[in-house]
């Protein structure tokens, strides 16, 4: 199966694969993000003889015996006999003071729940073998919170590790290499859905339409990633029932903090506050101000990030007890399909235009480059209204306001001219404006506006 994207993260690890020294590397990121094919990948380039062990949440003796034979198979010795995880990994430390060698410790909290003080067992030992050995010690781990944790500065590794790679999701670019063979506005459709998860998107079917691989994994009863979402949140969250009440107000479009709370049912604030800190540590919802009034609470708001999740809940979730008594076909006509097509997909588009932006500015392609993005927010005490605007960047020269329209018609002159006239009004002074369609444009860009087709974006 073909391996797409992340070749900064592959240079990176490829980098200290190459040393002659002992190196400790750190890479984590949520369940799903393609953490240990990364790894595989990586590893498929080199000679150097490899250990990669898959931690268990057994005991240490379990865990003990298990790499113990991992390491008889791999270099042809007689059954080795351990008796502690710290004697184990000091025989693979002084091993290596005689060849290469790659350790990687896949889900490396589970070690830590059941071999006591292993954190400090590695710093001892990569504080005595740094000058000798040159084995190549991986840690990996899906538990964010956790593998986050191994960097501060009380923690006994603070200072060992030479490499950390916190790997994201992919961008709506990367994800869209999964399936090639669909339009652009398809791809923007899957990645409103699937989002930036590689194992999500590996599933998608080029045989099948939009609406059918919707329905074979997510929508309909039974399909392939049905639990995917409440599986994940169950691994993290004990009080689940509380996490459900946050993610349905938030996929409905509820992102203040108080109306977050008065349409969760939640039962106080600081129960509310401890869900989305962990949602946020999670990586599956995020905290966003606007770019002019940063440190503003109220201002700020929570949104998902997670796609799937998102879909989930505002689809699948909600209409639960619907789902289960009509034909599936039926119950994405009448549940999904309009407003996916009308609000859902053209929302996932304002955060594609986002990444397509920052994709471009992080190539050099945006002169001059623009030091933020994001929402900007107005208060117009004339009218006594305020609101946002969902795309602004700001760079030297000033704010660059950005309208995506992810819709059938093409832009006239009149709309864009509309969209101009609206944003003056507010008093947001900018010196350039941005449009992303779906479907182009009915007349040229000027010095003062920018034109985005969708098809550029791919």
């Amino acid at each position: 199966m073909a391996f797409y994207g992340r070749e900064q993260q592959q240079k990176k690890i490829n980098g200290i694969l190459q040393k002659n020294t002992l190196q400790a590397a750190l890479i984590f990121g949520r369940r799903r993000v393609g953490k240990s094919e990364l790894i595989k990948q990586c590893l498929k380039k080199t000679e150097i003889p490899q250990l990669v062990y898959e931690c268990k949440q057994t005991t240490e003796l379990n865990n003990v015996e298990s790499l113990s034979t991992l390491i008889s198979e791999e270099f042809h010795l007689p059954r080795l006999g351990f008796g502690s995880m710290e004697a184990l990994l000091d025989y693979l430390f002084r091993r290596a003071e005689k060849e290469k060698m790659v350790l990687v410790l896949d889900e490396y909290p589970y070690l830590r729940e059941t071999s006591a003080g292993i954190d400090s067992i590695l710093q001892s030992l990569i504080d005595r073998y740094r000058e000798v050995s040159s084995l190549k010690l991986i840690l990996c781990g899906s538990y964010v919170e956790i593998m986050k944790s191994l960097l501060a500065r009380e923690n006994p590794l603070y200072g060992r590790v030479d490499l950390t790679i916190d790997l994201k999701p992919m961008d709506y670019y990367e994800s869209a290499m999964f399936y090639p063979d669909f339009s652009a506005e398809d791809k923007v459709r899957l990645y409103s859905v699937f989002g930036g998860i590689p194992y999500y998107n590996r599933l998608i079917d080029a045989s099948l339409s939009v609406k059918e691989n919707i329905q074979e994994l997510i929508s309909a009863p039974g399909a392939r990633l049905e639990n995917e979402v409440s599986m994940y949140l169950k691994s993290e969250i004990s009080k689940i029932a509380n996490a459900n009440e946050v993610f349905e107000a938030l996929s409905k479009g509820f992102s203040k903090y108080s109306d977050i709370l008065s349409q969760s049912h939640v039962s106080s604030g600081p129960t509310l506050i401890d869900i989305l800190d962990k949602l946020i540590r999670m990586e599956v919802v995020e905290k966003q101000a606007p770019i002019n009034d940063a440190d503003n609470r109220r201002r700020s708001g929570y949104f998902i990030i997670d796609n799937l999740s998102l879909f989930y809940y505002r689809y699948i979730f909600r209409f639960l007890s619907q789902r289960s008594v009509l034909d599936e076909d039926v119950f994405y006509d009448r549940y999904i399909r309009e407003d996916f097509e009308t609000q859902y997909v053209p929302r996932a588009f304002e955060s594609i235009c986002r990444q397509y932006l920052i994709r471009q500015n992080r190539a050099g392609r945006i002169r001059p480059a623009f030091d933020k993005i994001g929402k900007y927010y107005y208060d117009d005490p004339r009218t006594r209204t305020n609101g946002e605007f969902d795309t602004v960047t700001e760079d030297p020269q000033g704010y660059i306001f950005y309208e995506s329209k992810f819709r059938k018609e093409s832009l006239s002159p009149a709309m864009i001219g509309e969209e101009i006239r609206q944003v003056r009004a507010t008093g947001l002074k900018c010196y350039r404006y941005g449009f992303f369609s779906q479907s182009g444009f009915q007349c040229e860009p000027s010095d003062d506006m920018i034109f985005i087709h969708l098809n550029e974006m791919y």
